[in-house]
């Protein structure tokens, strides 16, 4: 378990990332994993890392398959790089870029999409755990 990990809604994000600014973090970076679609019907668990006097703090927020990532590029303009990797490898799709590479910051024309995503999962429905493709 992450020490200073502070879970939070996605409405929630820019404002706990404009305080962090205000506060006098630097930003770190973006931590993105797939949850599989059989958590929650599908998500991603999104850790945003800041340094503050070489103590590390984190938000967590948990993005459901589907929706839409807020940038935090208008706060910390570095993290274009790290938003612009995952929409390229999990197909996030990242709203108000400051600088858009439209899926192709780090893949070639004929690479494949979403390489990180998870294989499709089905939920073995008397244990509630995953089954084939995890």
């Amino acid at each position: 378990m992450l020490k200073n990990l502070i879970e939070i809604n996605l409405d929630r994000l820019i404002g706990a990332v404009a305080a962090k600014r205000a506060d006098g973090y630097r930003f770190v970076t973006i931590t993105c994993s797939d949850l599989g679609d059989a958590y929650l019907g599908g998500a991603y668990d999104l850790l945003y890392h800041f340094d503050k006097g070489l103590t590390l703090e984190t938000l967590r927020v948990r993005l459901p398959k589907g929706a839409e990532l807020p940038s935090i590029s208008s706060e910390y303009l570095a993290a274009v790089l790290v938003e612009n990797e995952i929409k390229d490898l999990f197909g996030i799709a990242v709203t108000g870029l400051a600088l858009d590479y439209q899926g192709r910051f780090l893949l070639p024309e004929e690479a494949p999409r979403k390489p990180f995503l998870r294989p499709e999962e089905t939920a073995d429905p008397e244990t509630g755990s995953p089954g084939e493709g995890c």
